[in-house]
């Protein structure tokens, strides 16, 4: 069993910054891509950011230049970095990671129970 942990939402201001963190615990035997995503509002799940298995990070056009993700060298966390944040960057933010089994041959996405963010003055 696998569990995910995020932190670090709240409420920031116009410009601000902030950092979301996502940690895995339980038992593990590989990971794979690791991601944030979101939802505001009204709207559907998005993706933000992610970084595959071989730890390449893409990053969805809303995201490019304002958002930095990174993760540790087991995977196990996830961070990710927001700059001159924006009200519509307001949304509930998800972390996301592939769990596999010990020769990657089988993986499922587990996701985290999301952190809050928003964005005002």
């Amino acid at each position: 069993q696998v569990q995910l942990s995020e932190s670090g939402g709240g409420l920031v201001q116009p410009g601000g910054s902030l950092i979301l963190s996502c940690v895995a615990s339980g038992t593990i035997f590989g990971i794979g891509a690791t991601g944030w995503y979101r939802q505001a509002p009204g709207k559907r799940r998005e993706l933000v950011a992610t970084i595959t298995r071989d730890g390449t990070a893409n990053y969805a056009d809303s995201a490019k230049g304002r958002f930095t993700i990174s993760r540790n060298t087991a995977k196990t966390t996830v961070l990710l970095e927001g700059y001159s944040l924006k009200p519509e960057d307001t949304a509930v933010y998800y972390c996301n990671i592939e769990f596999c089994d010990y020769y990657y041959t089988s993986c499922h996405s587990n996701w985290g129970q999301g952190t809050q963010v928003t964005v005002s003055s």
